[in-house]
Parts: structure tokens; sequence; C-alpha cells
């Protein structure tokens, strides 16, 4: 037994592996296992680790940032199994969303997907954030040149705009507009470059180590390392992007649980080793700042090949952020064709992509990045998705309950003891964040049971009438 809105759900998928009724928006099926992995690893691995690295060390963990990393790439491995398993079994765009919405039904989805919305958007401004960091840096240290702080940070840390943060999320944008095998392309020629980028960190940066910036190890105890853990979760939100391209996968059932748990095994890996040599290089508390891997390598004078580094830095960065906005559009195109918001977003172009819905959200990832500074961003980024992360660990088990011999492609196993860690892990994280986190969180969920209450309820497929089974029958 299972909700009427799940129920009624499904009967628009009657076959999760299919795509949406006749009618609908439809995005093309053209990603390899690959190309999912790939794009998995390139948002991780562009995104948090030449951001996120340096501000989780120096305000919360100091060197035991490495055990951060090690605690929220496992949290992130217990929900990975949970992901996979809804994954196989609803391979449609929207993630988290989809996946509640099959599960327990339309109200808790709009909210996750809601959530994710900020998750997506405000970890893409982190990542342009983090781009402008470094390339202002790469400027300054390559050819002299110094930008105005005027055009290079946002209002609140005395300046007027951060330009280069609005014009990269712009070219991204125009990427996007094209087809989703470009991306593809596209994404796996800059892993490669990525990989090679973290092999060189570790290679040059270990001989320099110095092991006296290790001590203290744990200087803020271990409610440091927990919290470090929690923004260091910001790292590992390729797997998601890899979960909202389901739709777009060859063979959803088999691929997307294979990208998913790879995504984050290889990304603890990679950043395990990446801190410890960043905080082995540097004092911690240097590296507060939006470009950390430029700014330990940069007191090195080690000449060119840190000059590589920083130029592989922001090549990386690019490639995620290209994911990562690819991902927010994809879940929004999944709400809109649901007709929870405006359901013309949703149009697709000639070349299968949701246009308007790029453009839009383009937009206002780059007002974000061009007007917030990257502390305030990277905090809402973790609660939007530990709370979407959540509600996926209590879908595997209520649909264990409601649905035990409904197909499963993949099983997470240990069920219930898997779920139930993995929510604890989200829980756990989610309280170490500065209340008034929680503060803007609440704003944000009030505002989208608003949008629910006074749009999305009325205006959704399920609140149209559904026809009979048997013209349903008839119809096809």
């Amino acid at each position: 037994m299972t909700s009427a809105p799940a129920r009624r759900w499904r009967r628009r998928f009657p076959d999760e592996a299919s795509t949406p009724d006749a009618g609908s928006a439809t995005l093309k099926r053209s990603l390899g296992r690959v190309d999912l992995t790939a794009m998995g690893v390139g948002t991780i691995v562009g995104a948090g680790i030449f951001v996120i690295t340096g501000v989780a060390a120096a305000e919360k963990a100091g060197p035991s940032i490495v055990l951060s990393f090690v605690l929220a790439g496992t949290v992130c491995v217990l929900v990975a199994l949970c992901y996979s398993e809804l994954a196989a079994m609803v391979p449609v765009s929207g993630s988290a969303y989809t996946y509640t919405y099959a599960t327990l039904g339309e109200g808790p989805a709009f909210l996750v997907g809601w959530n994710l919305l900020l998750e997506f958007v405000i970890a893409g401004a982190a990542v342009a954030i983090g781009w402008s960091g470094t390339v202002v840096s790469a400027l300054d240290s390559l050819f002299g040149i110094t930008l105005p702080k005027a055009i290079t940070t946002s209002p609140t840390e005395g300046g007027v705009v951060n330009l280069p943060a609005v014009l990269i999320i712009g070219v991204i944008v125009a990427v996007l507009v094209g087809e989703v095998s470009l991306t593809a392309r596209i994404t796996k020629a800059l892993v490669g470059v990525t990989i090679g980028v973290l092999v060189l960190v570790v290679a040059v940066g270990a001989p320099h180590i110095d092991v006296g910036n290790w001590t203290p190890f744990a200087p803020f105890g271990l409610g440091g390392i927990v919290g470090g853990a929690a923004i260091a979760f910001f790292a590992f939100l390729g797997f998601d992007v890899v979960a909202a391209s389901a739709e777009e996968a060859r063979n959803p059932r088999r691929d997307v649980p294979f990208a998913i748990i790879g995504t984050v095994l290889i990304a603890t890996l990679l950043y395990a080793l990446v801190s410890a040599v960043l905080t082995g290089i540097a004092p911690f508390a240097t590296l507060n700042n939006a470009s950390p891997i430029a700014t330990a390598f940069g007191g090195l004078h080690i000449g060119w090949i840190g000059n590589v580094i920083v130029i592989a830095s922001i090549i990386a960065l690019t490639k995620g952020l290209l994911l990562i906005v690819y991902a927010q559009v994809r879940l929004m195109f999944a709400m809109c064709r649901d007709r929870l918001l405006p359901s013309t977003l949703a149009t697709t172009g000639r070349r299968s992509t949701p246009v308007r819905l790029t453009l839009l959200l383009g937009t206002v990832c780059a007002a974000i990045a061009g007007l917030l500074p990257i502390d305030i961003v990277v905090e809402l980024v973790n609660i939007g998705a530990l709370s979407a992360f959540a509600v996926v660990c209590v879908g595997v088990l209520v649909l264990r309950k409601l649905e035990p011999n409904r197909e499963r492609p993949f099983r997470t196993p240990l069920v219930p003891v898997v779920p139930i860690l993995a929510l604890v892990g989200c829980i756990l994280l989610a309280t170490t964040l500065d209340a008034l986190t929680w503060v803007r969180f609440a704003v944000w969920v009030t505002i989208g049971i608003a949008v629910y209450l006074g749009y999305g309820r009325k205006r959704s497929a399920m609140a149209a009438p559904q026809p009979s089974a048997e013209a349903v029958r008839a119809e096809r």
C-alpha cells in the first residue's frame, strides 16, 4: 500500500525506465556509464576541493580537515547507497525530488525539490565565487594584473559586484543551451585535466610538507572535525548531479547506481590526500579564502609548476560550475513538467534542452555570485542538501515497508541499518551549522510552502482529473 499521490504519479510513469507520456517535455537519452561517472567526479573535484578546503580548515577543523572529509565521505557513501536504489527504480529527471514524489507524494516532493533548488543555485554561485578568486589571484601572480576590488568582491566585502563570477556563469549558460552530449564531451576532457591537477598537487606539495603545520592536528576538537565535515559536505554534491541526469542516461537502471557510488568513493580518496598536503605546506589559518590551493602553492615559490596548478584549478572549477548549473536546470525542469512550477518553463528547444530554464536559473545564480560572499553561500548549500538527502533515506525505508516486493534493480544493503545511519549522519552534520543559516533556511522553506499552497497544489499534474484505466488502455 502506498499514498494516493504516489500511485497517481506512477500511473503517469508506468515504466520508470521510460520517458514521460506523449505531449510532455522530454530529454534525450544519450549518456553512458563513463559519461555519468565523469560528470559526478567532475562536479566533485571541480567544486569543493578548489573552494571549500581552505574555509573548512581555517574556521572549523584545522589539519584534521582530513578526517572531516573522511567523515563527510562516509555519510555520503551511505546516502549514495540509498540514492542508488531509488535512482534505479525511478530513473527520470529530478533526483531526490522525483524519488520523494514516487514514495511520499506531492507535498513532501515539492519541499524537497524546493530545497534542492536552493542547494544547486547557491552551489553554482559558490563555485563561481571560487572561480573568480582563483582567476584574480592568477592574473596577479602570473601577469602582474591587479583587478580593482570594486569589481571582484561582493558589496559586504567592500566591493560593488563580483564581475568575474557573473561573467563565467554567462559562459556556462551559453554552453548548456546546446545538446547534452556536448556537455558530456567537454566534461570528460576536463575531468582528465582535473585528476592530473590533483595528482600534481599531491606530488609537488608532498616534499614541501612541514609536519609542524599539522600541530595541533585538531585545534577545535571533535566538534571541529564534525563541523568541518558539515562544510566539506558541499564538496560531495557530484553524485546528486548524476542522479539528476538519470532521464538522459541510456541505461539508467545499471549505470546510474554505478556512477553514484563510484563518484563518492573516488572523491573521498582525492579530498583526503589533497587536504593533507594543503594543510601541511601552509598554516591552516592562511587558507581562509576562495582559492586555497593558489594561496598554499603561492607561498612555495616553485615557479612554473605552481603556475600550472593555478591555471588547471581554473579549468577544474569551470567544469564543476558547468555541471552544477546543468543539475539545477534538470531539477527545475522536472518540477515544471509536473506543473508544480510554471510548465511553460519546461519547454525544450531544437536541441532537446530546456533553454528558458537555463537562462532563468543562470541569471539568478549570477546575481547571487555577484552580490554575496562565499561563507554565507556555502552554509546555505549544505543545509539544502542535507535536508533533501535525509528525505531520500526516509523514502527508502518507506518504500521497503509499503512495497517490499517491488522490483529493485539495485538494492541498498543492510536495510534498515544503512538508511538509518545515513539519516543520523545528515542530522548530525546539520546540527553544526550556524543558527543564522537555519533562520535563512526556515525563511526559504516558508516561501516554498506558500508557493506550493498558492500555486503548485492547484495547478499540478496530480490536481488534474486522471483518466480511467480503461481509457489509458484504449489510448494505447
